[in-house]
């Protein structure tokens, strides 16, 4: 706070002050002494009225939000969970990921991590375990948790909502094909992090999460969906597409033919090499990416 200090004709010392400068031996004469001013109106930051959690967050960044609205500790809410009770999917296993839903949460005096983790599962629970959600992931010979994770990756590696309904394709045709989903997102979040480099070394590493290595759907979501991923998830966008490439943004180009999308991945890799510093050859793309 910028605060406007009179000038030195109008400063008055108290009696207090009067007696603390000669209790230490100072000695004015005609010049300005420094004392620290008290200000009795310091305005006290106003505590936030809600927690708004973005579409796309991870558990954990959750979690730090929580910590930092309710002025707690770092690490606080994570502690929590084994005290929330929290009504997960049996497939969840007791990780809340993708159940702790993007909202606007009200806060007040008395809000507390394990309230707000519950009420954001109760939320994911209605919204995922109502009709059409419940419905469209048996339409597609899936449970819902399933469709959850689907829904994460689409969350993560879509630049819109149109983009979404393809990239649920690509997911779709890729498990229906038997191909690993080559997921980079997948790769983040074993590794957590979130970057566009996703290395030969990367695609290699030991994880659960490693969609390069490991068939099927990761164990877990990656993040916590917004209802339009969720959507997207259930209802793809037909098409026969196996790869993607995001060139530039607002460019994502999906295609079946894998030549094709080598030369977009070239162009993309040109694209962001005149942009920024040659990568390491380590950091070369991987052999047969989805997305780059």
């Amino acid at each position: 706070m910028q605060m406007n200090t009179p000038p030195r004709s109008t400063i008055r010392l108290t009696r207090r002050g009067r007696i603390a400068l000669l209790a230490t031996g100072a000695v004015v004469a005609g010049t300005a002494v420094a004392v620290p001013l008290l200000t009795l109106d310091d305005e006290v930051p106003a505590k936030p009225t809600s927690l708004v959690i973005p579409e796309g967050y991870r558990a954990t960044q959750v979690y730090a939000a929580v910590d930092k609205s309710l002025e707690l500790a770092p690490g606080t809410t994570k502690k929590s969970l084994t005290k929330a009770g929290l009504k997960l999917p049996n497939d969840a296993d007791g990780n809340p990921e993708g159940y702790l839903f993007p909202a606007t949460y009200p806060l007040s005096d008395e809000s507390t991590p394990e309230a707000l983790l519950a009420q954001m599962v109760e939320t994911a629970n209605k919204k995922f375990n109502g009709a059409p959600i419940a419905a469209g992931a048996q339409r597609n010979a899936m449970n819902v948790y399933q469709a959850v994770t689907i829904a994460s990756i689409v969350q993560a590696e879509a630049a819109t909502k149109t983009d979404m309904g393809k990239v649920a394709r690509v997911v779709f045709n890729r498990l229906e094909r038997g191909m690993p989903l080559q997921m980079d997102s997948t790769i983040n979040y074993a590794l957590n992090r979130s970057t566009l480099d996703t290395t030969l070394d990367d695609t290699r590493i030991d994880s659960p999460y490693n969609s390069y290595q490991r068939m099927g759907l990761p164990p877990t979501p990656i993040d916590n969906p917004g209802e339009d991923a969720v959507g997207a998830a259930i209802s793809p966008t037909p098409g026969d597409w196996l790869y993607f490439v995001t060139v530039k943004p607002g460019d994502t180009r999906f295609t079946a033919d894998y030549a094709e999308h080598q030369r977009n991945v070239a162009e993309f890799n040109k694209l962001r090499k005149s942009r920024s510093p040659s990568p390491s050859p380590s950091q070369s793309q991987s052999p047969q990416p989805a997305k780059a």
